[in-house]
């Protein structure tokens, strides 16, 4: 179904190509196109499909989902002066986006995995909140073995963690081996894995999360990412 219309130096401008100001330049540079050659001015009505920047399609419009495998060593945040952030693995018109593409929750630095990047506000609000129930898988490697009541305690849900008064809601423990574990959970707590197993008396020494929802990291390598189709989160929320 073909998009609304809108104006194309607005339209750009959302997408980060440019400044709405420098679209004029670029339409005499023949940077942008549109893809039937029809004569374009910067207030001319067009739809999201119909243009062409450098000869390529555009971005994916408002709505984008970006499934990454976050690195160790990146941050979720915005402020540069974090470090190496998330946002730098992307191309990078698309941290001028507007609306801004926001991760769907965090992952500390030291954890990597599946992270899910959005610019669509309530489709980040509806995966986040856990009145939905989104399970989310992590793969854990503990500093020392399991004792063998761990599983028990985490599917109880009267697990509190160090600070809060409200208990954790029940998880579920599956065990590779003495220190390699999974643990599928429904809230996303500040660092909630890692504080759980502090609970029980152990420590996490890397922390991977394998699956949000339905979705995994498929062939993904760390770093990498691909743009995927939103009707694919319906079934993860």
């Amino acid at each position: 179904m073909p998009s609304s219309k809108t104006r194309l130096d607005k339209l750009l401008g959302s997408l980060g190509y440019c400044a709405r100001k420098e679209v004029a330049v670029l339409l005499k540079e023949e940077v942008i196109t549109h893809i039937e050659n029809l004569p374009l001015k910067p207030d001319t009505k067009v739809s999201h499909e119909e243009i062409l920047f450098e000869s390529e399609p555009l971005d994916p419009p408002q709505g984008m989902v970006i499934l990454m495998h976050k690195p160790v060593g990146y941050v979720c945040s915005h402020d540069d002066g974090e470090g190496r952030l998330v946002y730098d693995l992307l191309p990078p018109r698309w941290r001028l986006r507007d609306p801004k593409i926001s991760t769907v929750g965090r992952l500390d630095k030291e954890t990597s995995g599946l992270l899910l990047l959005t610019d669509d506000g309530a489709l980040l609000h509806r995966l986040t909140s856990p009145k939905h129930k989104v399970p989310k898988v992590y793969e854990a490697t503990l500093d020392r073995a399991l004792k063998g009541d761990e599983g028990e305690i985490f599917a109880s849900g009267t697990l509190i963690l160090n600070g809060e008064k409200t208990p954790c809601l029940p998880a579920k423990l599956t065990v590779i081996d003495d220190t390699h574990v999974t643990l599928e959970i429904i809230e996303g707590r500040y660092h909630q894995v890692r504080r759980m197993f502090a609970a029980v008396g152990n420590h996490v020494t890397a922390l991977h999360r394998s699956s949000f929802g339905n979705l995994t990291l498929g062939d993904l390598k760390p770093g990498e990412y691909q743009v995927i189709d939103p009707l694919n989160l319906a079934k993860s929320s």
